[in-house]
């Protein structure tokens, strides 16, 4: 069978919410609550599409790559050259990241999955990308597919349903404006940490806490958000964001409305990327805090970004019922 990898257009619009309606049903059906279905998911999907197709001038490159047999459409991919977040150095520029809503039809070749990863890759290393990345559901055939390929684990995001609606929470308290030198501070740590644990993609910007500073003073504006610390004897020892989701993680035929992200979160008992410190009682608290917060916001799911070498803080997420949604994985150039 003749397979041909091509950019979409708008005449393959119709196969395209097949495929993608049917990958994001898959998802539902893993989780109902993370990966809830909007009440029209395909006209989502066309109306996504359809932006990004004809956008001319779009705030970020994206691409749409279909695989075409015997005049129908059999897979399809979609990746963005990814912006990089402010407080980090950014040496190789925008990474390639291959999205999640990336899907194979169930009766297509065996090869299609292979040919549509290379011919993605290729055009995002065309469009200058020196960084790739890879999100796939957790156990999901992508995630097999991108360990066989080379791409080693970078970040994961754990999820959970069914709340916490705590009110108060032992030496954790609300952030406040004279909070954010502390903040910075307990940032610069887990940025360290970061840095250590991959330090071509986490490298911080050279003016990263000026830059962390100005956001938090921001975000403490945001009525949408909540700012935790953990204090003790009136000094401060983590802090904790807790916000919306935003469509990043999340396919367009997804309901984000009711799921949560904890992206922001550090404790000193994680300050050993492997080992748990005092059984991680304080940075618990401090978790159970920024979840809480969303759960008496009436969402029913939060997802905790976490880089996938850190395993302290994997063992703290998964003491408080989280498990692994998604990962993103990582193939970073040969000079690094």
């Amino acid at each position: 069978m003749m397979m041909t990898i091509r950019p979409a257009g708008l005449s393959d619009l119709a196969a395209l919410a097949d495929l993608l309606l049917a990958d994001a049903e898959s998802r539902c059906a893993r989780d109902p609550d993370l990966w809830k279905l909007h009440n029209d998911p395909r006209q989502k999907i066309l109306a996504s599409v359809t932006t990004a197709l004809e956008a001319d001038n779009p705030p970020f490159r994206q691409q749409w790559l279909v695989a075409e047999a015997d005049r129908r459409i059999i897979g399809v991919t979609h990746s963005i050259l990814l912006p990089v977040p402010p407080i980090y150095a950014g040496e190789f520029g925008p990474p390639g990241l291959i999205m999640e809503d990336c899907c194979i039809a169930a009766n297509a070749p065996p090869e299609t999955r292979s040919k549509l990863f290379d011919a993605t890759a290729a055009d995002l290393a065309d469009a200058g990308a020196r960084i790739l990345l890879a999100s796939s559901v957790a156990g999901g055939d992508w995630e097999r597919h991108y360990m066989r390929q080379g791409l080693e684990p970078l970040t994961m995001y754990f999820a959970k349903s069914g709340l916490s609606t705590a009110s108060a929470v032992p030496d954790v308290r609300q952030a406040l404006s004279e909070d954010v030198p502390s903040i910075v501070a307990s940032s610069a740590t887990n940025r360290q940490i970061l840095n250590d644990l991959h330090p071509l993609f986490w490298r911080p910007h050279v003016e990263a806490d000026i830059r962390f500073g100005a956001w938090m003073k921001r975000s403490l504006t945001l009525s949408d958000r909540d700012l935790f610390v953990s204090e003790t004897a009136g000094r401060v020892r983590g802090y904790a964001i807790s916000q919306p989701a935003t469509p990043l993680h999340f396919p367009p035929p997804h309901d984000i409305a009711t799921v949560g992200v904890i992206d922001d979160f550090f404790h000193e008992e994680l300050v050993d990327a492997r080992t748990l410190q005092a059984d991680g009682i304080q940075a618990a608290a401090l978790f159970e805090a920024a979840e809480a917060a969303r759960g008496r916001r009436d969402n029913t799911s939060v997802l905790v970004v976490c880089p996938a070498a850190w395993t302290s803080k994997i063992e703290l997420l998964r003491k408080a019922g989280y498990k692994n949604a998604v990962t993103w994985f990582i193939r970073a150039p040969d000079c690094a």
